[in-house]
């Protein structure tokens, strides 16, 4: 006997309930960005990694602190300097006098949630210490290979107009990222809305903690097995595949970013209550899931052709999957 979606599919309730909550605690201090909270929200039930890039003031930090907030997790923020070496971050081997013996002091890289503010104004060789850490979930410490906490995942900032003394990040480290977000300038009523809220108190010291580890390890799982039709499939491929034959695109998207777009498409479809993917979820993530992760030509360039733009027209190019009526 044939099984229907919903027979085969769990119930996916659990996810949207818990992303309202979510949604609605960071928002008290996060104002007028729920879209941008829910992106936040669909990296991390993805177990991915957040990149943030706004002009200063604009809440990257503060919206760090509050996701990690509303979690029961262990968050370390890290501030990255040009001096901060490799093991700042993932911790050292030290000689205890006292025992005669060598002892691991482990770095802020061992928590749950990590902020890596201003990621690139370290040094190449420090942020490389971050690219087995966010693909493998471990770090190697002189020879030992230490397993991070479950759940890991780094929340990284950086700003992209104060350029001098900085270090753009590389190719490598930028496709660990599942999704690049910014949250701009807030309107005239949400600015004024953010001065009143702010006046008397932070309301960040007030945030409670709504998911704890075991929920949230729970709802990853749920979101992994959200069904995604074959037909989808195909056309996440040939969406990424049109960026590496694109004449305006100088290195396209890898199958790191497949992966991603369709695990970012399962949450957001979680996350909206449905055990299932539409092509409107892959359509609306792609920018946020491909445009760090592609280059474009020089020329391009020049003529204005930004990344965000070029995906924007691949999706409008590629032929999106209709059902197929009987």
């Amino acid at each position: 006997m044939n099984k229907t979606i919903e027979e085969i599919i769990p119930d996916v309730t659990p996810v949207r309930k818990a992303a309202e909550r979510f949604i609605a605690n960071v928002e008290k201090v996060i104002i007028g960005k729920r879209e941008t909270i829910e992106l936040a929200l669909i990296t991390l039930l993805c177990e991915g990694h957040l990149l943030i890039e706004d002009v200063p003031g604009t809440g990257k930090t503060m919206l760090a602190k509050a996701m990690a907030k509303s979690l029961g997790l262990n968050f370390k923020r890290i501030q990255f300097t040009p001096d901060l070496l490799p093991s700042d971050v993932t911790g050292v081997y030290y000689f205890n006098q006292k025992t005669t013996e060598f002892e691991f002091r482990p770095g802020p890289i061992m928590s749950n949630i990590v902020l890596a503010d201003e990621i690139n104004r370290a040094t190449p060789r420090t942020q490389s210490c971050l690219l087995e850490c966010m693909q493998e979930q471990q770090a190697t410490v002189d020879i030992e290979t230490i397993p991070l906490p479950r759940p890991f995942m780094v929340i990284a900032t950086q700003n992209p107009v104060e350029l001098e003394g900085t270090f753009p990040l590389p190719e490598a480290q930028l496709d660990r990222f599942l999704l690049k977000i910014k949250l701009g300038y807030p309107s005239r009523e949400e600015e004024s809305t953010i001065l009143l809220r702010f006046q008397q108190t932070d309301p960040l010291r007030e945030l409670a903690s709504i998911i704890e580890k075991t929920e949230l390890l729970e709802l990853q799982k749920l979101c992994r097995q959200v069904y995604v039709e074959d037909s989808l499939r195909d056309y996440v491929v040939a969406i990424t595949g049109a960026t590496r034959n694109h004449k305006n695109i100088e290195l396209g998207a890898s199958p790191r970013s497949s992966l991603g777009l369709q695990s970012a498409s399962q949450a957001l479809a979680a996350v909206r209550g449905r055990n299932y993917v539409i092509p409107d979820d892959i359509k609306s993530l792609a920018v946020s899931v491909l445009s760090h992760r592609l280059i474009a030509k020089m020329k391009a360039q020049l003529q204005g052709h930004d990344t965000e733009d070029i995906i924007r027209e691949v999706i409008s190019n590629v032929a999106v999957p209709v059902e197929e009526r009987t």
